[in-house]
């Protein structure tokens, strides 16, 4: 069994199993609360599902794309509980999730997902489809576009509003059982620099 965590867009955590699918799975989609709530959902993911942090094998992460602050508390709540269970940790792109759920509902030929990255942009990435072991295949991106100049996607635009814990953790498990892991790096897609910068030191007073 695995504990998925995501917070590139809204707050979403699930325990998956590989043969028993989706044991438990709780969200929200508001994109303001990632710290506030991410660690009662953590904690109601498991109850419900009736798992103890010992009988976990890993903990999965959305790594973004997704604006800075909401993502990495998604990421650094995964690391810290993969310390503290001992497991390993397992880096997704939180734009794969999104692309592996709508191919394994149906969804056929080219994709592009596009979710809001904030200040008049969007993150958009392009996908042709499943591999032979089933796993998403990523022809472009993450990349950041204009909000109102996404590029055309020469197939199905999908606008998605959350990444489903549920579906980045059964790819994180495919991509296990398959031998494919990792499946992403360790590092944060925040694909733009974040606001704050690190002081270059005391200003020279002049008297």
């Amino acid at each position: 069994m695995l504990l998925a965590i995501d917070t590139s867009t809204g707050t979403s955590v699930a325990v998956v199993d590989r043969e028993a699918g989706v044991l438990a799975e709780a969200g929200t989609a508001d994109t303001m609360r990632h710290a506030e709530v991410v660690g009662g959902f953590i904690r109601d993911a498991l109850a419900a599902a009736g798992v103890r942090p010992a009988d976990l094998s890993a903990v999965a992460a959305g790594m973004g794309p997704g604006p800075f602050t909401g993502l990495r508390v998604g990421i650094a709540a995964a690391h810290a509980f993969a310390l503290g269970a001992n497991r390993p940790f397992v880096p997704v792109v939180s734009h794969d999730a999104i692309a592996f759920a709508w191919y394994v509902d149906g969804g056929t030929g080219r994709l592009q997902v596009v979710t809001d990255a904030r200040r008049r942009e969007s993150a958009v990435s392009e996908y042709d489809g499943l591999d032979a072991d089933g796993l998403p295949v990523r022809s472009g991106g993450p990349r950041l576009a204009p909000r109102d100049a996404v590029p055309e996607a020469g197939g199905m635009r999908l606008d998605a509003d959350r990444v489903s814990a549920g579906a980045l953790g059964l790819l994180a498990e495919l991509a296990y059982a398959t031998g494919r892991l990792p499946l992403a790096d360790d590092e944060p897609l925040y694909l733009r620099a974040p606001d704050v910068t690190v002081s270059a030191g005391p200003k020279r007073v002049l008297g």
